[in-house]
């Protein structure tokens, strides 16, 4: 510790503290050294310590300590301060070896004199012939690793043999009849395999941004889900007789304990996603900077560590669709029909139900550290009864509809009218198609639904990006790679995707088609539903954005509503 009550040396550069500055945890770094290390993640905007790992968001304005002789450390003295790796690249600048008094900063490093130059001494290198052999490099420090140890000669040559970076002399005594290459010849080599492993890397922070903002999304989902049954179960309370009251209290505080838990665990993955990133931006910064440094012996020396793919340290998190509060409201329901009596074995079932079943799957990711690989293919439904436990409620959009279509039924009913209806203008509308989506995005989760029709239409699911102008196929469902379709007629069924038909086995004609729609499983099911439930189609897809159940209509379409309680065929 100096006198100013700071710790000697930065954590970052491992040299002595100069310009210190205190972040909000309490740790002091070099300003410079901080300033370089957040610098790397302004595009994530949130910022850590690179020794607690405390997270700060808006990034800390950051001021120069003023030395106060006497005061307290800013952590406890009992404490000792992490051992951390110096960070690779964040090193403090050198200094030109020829300038007197205050010394500029050196900006190339001479691989034959071995030494540094500012901009003012590196001139004679490029203004005169006598320096015209000696070979000049960016400024990367550490000049003396560019010596060999033993002959003291400048290192300009690899063993591939013994994998090291040898001199001249090397070459005739140690390591003689070995396999030599000149630097530049393996660093052309290596630096192939470090743009492949530079393009994981990347691949892999994409991928862990994506689940990241799906996990998040997810979360909400859940946050909603659990308000809804908070609400639905108030209003069933209020009606029952204050005889129950204890028990509404009892499902109040089961509910928000299991939110609680899931959203505690939700934190940690969040916290280990973001963390897996920051540590992935950190190794592309680090293979960034190695790639584009002219000084051959520094890649070589830093290529052994730098040229491992990283394991993955966070399996992938995904949410158990069969964990439903939706089960609450179901047995709040059941309880003011059968009172008391019924009530005490019904919240005891309900606990248990919901106790055990997990919110969360951990997948064990390709080359994990798991001990115990978790199961991820969790169970298909079998019967209509365990479609509905995924109904799902859906509205039209009216922003989406052609002009000749009228909704009503609070949205969920649509007519083909032979008049024009007076819509704004909208960008969502589609305007050569006689089609329309709904409002609600369907990602994450398992989702079900039900429409009753008339005259020839279609149904289907779409990103929300497929183009809604002209008569293309671009904006036609089924016909491109942004939609998935089943046209439905008096004559059959056929599947449509990116304008590819499939003409379909005759299967029983209904008036109500069902959809089911497994997004993590990347599968959308079509069913025809009467007194059987029977199977039309099943498209497999690679879904990466959230779908829209859409429809072209011929005459009507109408949304049924779902009671999750219904017998099964």
């Amino acid at each position: 510790m100096t006198d100013s009550g700071f710790p000697e040396t930065c954590a970052l550069c491992m040299d002595t503290l100069r310009d210190p500055v205190t972040i909000p945890c309490g740790d002091t770094y070099c300003l410079e050294c901080i300033k370089i290390y957040w610098d790397q993640y302004d595009h994530v905007g949130v910022y850590s310590c690179a020794q607690c790992r405390a997270t700060f968001t808006p990034r800390p304005v950051l001021r120069r300590n003023m030395p106060n002789v006497g005061s307290p450390d800013p952590r406890d003295p009992q404490t000792p301060l992490p051992q951390l790796t110096p960070f690779p690249y964040l090193k403090r600048d050198s200094l030109c070896d020829f300038c007197t008094g205050r010394r500029s900063r050196a900006v190339k490093s001479c691989l034959v004199c071995l030494a540094y130059y500012c901009e003012t001494h590196i001139k004679p290198h490029y203004e005169s012939a006598t320096f015209k052999r000696h070979k000049l490099v960016d400024e990367t420090g550490h000049l003396d690793r560019k010596i060999c140890p033993q002959h003291e000669k400048g290192l300009e040559l690899f063993c591939r043999s013994d994998q090291m970076c040898v001199c001249v002399l090397c070459t005739v005594r140690e390591h003689r009849s070995h396999n030599i290459v000149s630097a530049e010849e393996e660093r052309t080599d290596k630096q192939k395999i470090l743009v492949v492993t530079q393009s994981d890397v990347q691949h892999i922070i994409q991928e862990r941004m994506k689940e990241l903002q799906e996990l998040r999304h997810n979360v909400e989902l859940l946050k909603g889900n659990a308000h809804r049954a908070q609400g639905d179960s108030d209003k069933i309370f209020n009606e029952m007789l204050q005889a129950v009251e204890r028990w509404h209290a009892e499902i109040s505080q089961l509910i928000q304990a299991n939110l609680q838990a899931s959203m505690a665990q939700a934190q940690g993955y969040v916290e280990r996603l973001e963390q897996e990133i920051m540590e992935l931006q950190r190794r592309d910064s680090e293979l960034r900077q190695i790639l584009d440094t002219e000084d051959n012996i520094h890649f070589l020396q830093n290529f052994p560590t730098l040229s491992v793919a990283p394991e993955p340290m966070v399996p992938k998190v995904l949410i158990n669709p069969e964990f439903s509060f939706g089960e609450i409201t179901k047995t709040v329901t059941d309880m003011k029909e059968h009172l008391d009596d019924t009530c005490k074995k019904e919240v005891g079932t309900i606990s248990k139900t919901v106790s055990d079943t997990p919110v969360y799957v951990l997948v064990p990711r390709a080359g994990g550290r798991l001990k115990a690989p978790v199961r991820a293919d969790f169970q298909q439904p079998k019967n209509r009864s365990d479609f509905l436990r995924y109904s799902f409620s859906l509205t039209f959009d009216q922003n989406t509809a052609y002009k000749e279509l009228a909704l009503s039924d609070n949205g969920r009913k649509v007519m083909r009218k032979k008049t024009v209806q007076f819509y704004p203008n909208h960008p969502d509308r589609f305007d050569g198609f006689c089609q329309i989506l709904c409002n609600e995005p369907l990602s994450g989760f398992r989702h079900y639904w039900e429409v009753e029709w008339t005259g020839e239409f279609s149904i289907g699911v779409a990103y929300k990006t497929i183009s809604r102008k002209g008569k293309s196929s671009s904006s036609l469902l089924g016909y491109n790679e942004k939609s998935w379709s089943l046209l439905c007629s008096d004559s059959g069924y056929s599947a449509w995707h990116n304008k590819v038909d499939k003409d379909l086995p005759q299967a029983p004609r209904a008036g109500r088609i069902g959809v089911y729609l497994d997004y993590a499983g990347n599968t959308v099911s079509f069913y025809s539903i009467s007194e059987t439930m029977d199977l039309i189609h099943k498209f497999s897809a690679k879904f990466s954005e959230a779908l829209y159940a859409g429809f072209g209509v011929g005459s009507s379409v109408t949304i049924c509503t779902l009671e999750k309680n219904t017998r099964p065929y």
